[in-house]
């Protein structure tokens, strides 16, 4: 069963100026910000609505109000050299201005993560100050504090890799006080954000914790592989607290002793509805599907419908490269659960890319292809945000660059292996839903050879995290962390994204988004370079 995320009114900043300003007697029969947190149901929702906050991607930001669109694969994607904006030219322009780091400080999807973020950072604080106190069951209050300090140390992370050093908040924050805030340095963010994941990793139960109605919330593995992933991108951008490559070995490799994860067994099922919350699945944001067709979103997302075929259901966003395309090895059964084409089968669908206007590569996201709902909009479909794969490629780099070279080896080749046993994705078949074998050849994605080492065994573990994670926002960090990013670009993008950049004190240059010109004025925030 998927956790459903219940916000609740609480935690809308409506009690941000409470009756305490103005009178001397609490309020009778009607909870409180001091109150609400009593009852252990209450403050089931109040985590709940934190968790709600990470959800939104078009149309929300908690207060009834409208925002642009929010999708992590923007960045982790479209920015990279993996995809490109897609859909018709002229159709939110704002995205490409992003792509081509010519945005300004009025940039709505730059200011929708902003606002959503800080929203979710401003709940986990209401939820940690006032569950301090709580009489609720000491258990119940632990996991609870466990899963806020994870959520905001995840909304932290989020924006701390897009803008730079942020305003810390570790208590909620009237309207009246924004002017005091102060951006800490990236190094202070990430002892802030470090902080949340080491708490989270203390206080949260393992995967098998949780009883099946509760499948979806924050683990101490999520923790830990967060925190793995954090210190990673330090590694190789501002690594002023020093970290190590040894710290990341020990956070992977706990999770892979842990014995709560696995490789799920056939690739292409993984981002199928029978693959959510499977055994690989570390962190994934749950949605159900809804009767809401357009606008404010509650349970469903449209993350899919955002990315799907414009002559089916979709508006065609999202283009897979061929950059990407040509990145698979021959005969790599990850190509065809990654993208598709005009004339490919996709969930029993010939899809027909109608309008080649209407694409800018030819290709769309298979792993966002899904059979139309039954409401315009309200996918039901999670969005895998760490997923086991992704640890044991970290452990391998982490290896590799230890000089345990053999274990980084069989990392790879542990993931290649179960690659090559893919079937095609589901719905290959025209008019039918199911798995279809692949045909592939046992001589396919070789086995990574005793030869290859240094450079170029980091080099296959960069390769092989492009494939087997390609499509699922994480590239654009991977470019970034490697050094890489830069020299990916076109000449005249590469100039204006270094006008962008955060170039002192750091291993590489750090491309950083315009932190919105609202927030700067009120806030009295330094801007971000070049804006």
């Amino acid at each position: 069963m998927k956790l459903k995320y219940v916000a609740m009114l609480v935690l809308t900043g409506s009690l941000l100026q409470s009756c305490s300003d103005f009178l001397d007697k609490n309020p009778l029969g009607k909870d409180t910000d001091v109150t609400y947190f009593t009852d252990a149901n209450n403050a089931i929702l109040a985590v709940n609505a934190a968790y709600d906050v990470i959800s939104w991607d078009e149309g929300n930001d908690g207060l009834g109000n409208y925002v642009a669109h929010n999708y992590e694969w923007i960045f982790g994607d479209m920015l990279s050299e993996d995809a490109e904006k897609g859909s018709m030219p002229g159709d939110f322009p704002t995205m490409l201005e992003l792509k081509e780091w010519r945005a300004n400080s009025n940039n709505d999807i730059a200011r929708a993560v902003w606002q959503n973020m800080f929203q979710g950072v401003y709940r986990t604080n209401l939820i940690l100050q006032n569950i301090q106190n709580s009489p609720i069951d000491e258990a119940i209050k632990n996991r609870l504090t466990g899963e806020a300090r994870f959520l905001r140390g995840y909304c932290y992370f989020y924006m701390l890799r897009l803008y730079g050093g942020l305003p810390l908040f570790s208590a909620p924050v009237k309207p009246s006080e924004y002017s005091n805030a102060k951006r800490a340095t990236i190094s202070e963010t990430y002892a802030f954000i470090e902080e949340d994941f080491k708490k989270a990793i203390e206080l949260l139960p393992e995967k098998n914790g949780y009883d099946a109605v509760d499948m979806g919330r924050a683990t101490k593995g999520a923790a830990r592989g967060y925190l793995a992933r954090a210190i990673m991108y330090q590694i190789g951008t501002d690594n002023t607290r020093s970290h190590t490559w040894q710290e990341v070995y020990d956070l992977t490799d706990a999770i892979v002793k842990s014995g709560q994860y696995g490789l799920t067994a056939n690739y292409a099922e993984i981002f199928e509805e029978e693959g959510e919350n499977n055994t690989e699945s570390l962190f994934e944001v749950q949605f159900a599907e809804s009767n809401v067709s357009w606008g404010i979103q509650r349970v469903g997302t449209e993350n899919n419908i955002i990315q799907n075929n414009r002559s089916t259901w979709g508006w065609g966003f999202n283009n897979p490269t061929t950059s990407l395309v040509n990145a698979f090895e021959a005969n790599d059964p990850r190509k065809a659960c990654t993208v598709y084409g005009n004339g490919d089968i996709a969930v029993g669908i010939e899809q027909i890319i109608k309008y080649p206007e209407e694409n800018a590569t030819g290709y769309l996201n298979r792993k966002a292809a899904i059979v139309k709902p039954t409401t315009p909009s309200q996918s039901p479909q999670n969005i895998r945000k760490m997923r086991y794969a992704d640890v044991l490629l970290m452990k391998a780099e982490s290896a590799a660059k230890l000089s345990k070279e053999q274990e980084a080896r069989d990392i790879l080749n542990l993931i290649r292996d179960r690659a090559r046993k893919a079937t095609r994705p589901k719905g290959s078949k025209l008019g039918t839903l199911t798995y279809e074998a692949a045909g592939t050849p046992a001589t396919a994605l070789p086995a990574i050879a005793a030869t290859v080492t240094g450079q170029a065994l980091l080099e296959a573990i960069w390769h092989e995290r492009r494939v087997e994670l390609g499509m699922e926002a994480l590239h654009f960090w991977d470019q970034v962390r490697t050094g890489t990013y830069f020299s990916s670009l076109s000449a005249t993008i590469r100039t204006a994204a270094m006008t962008h950049a955060v170039t002192q004190n750091v291993v590489n240059p750090i491309p950083v988004l315009p932190i919105p010109v609202n927030e700067v004025q009120s806030w009295g925030l330094q801007q971000n370079p070049g804006y």
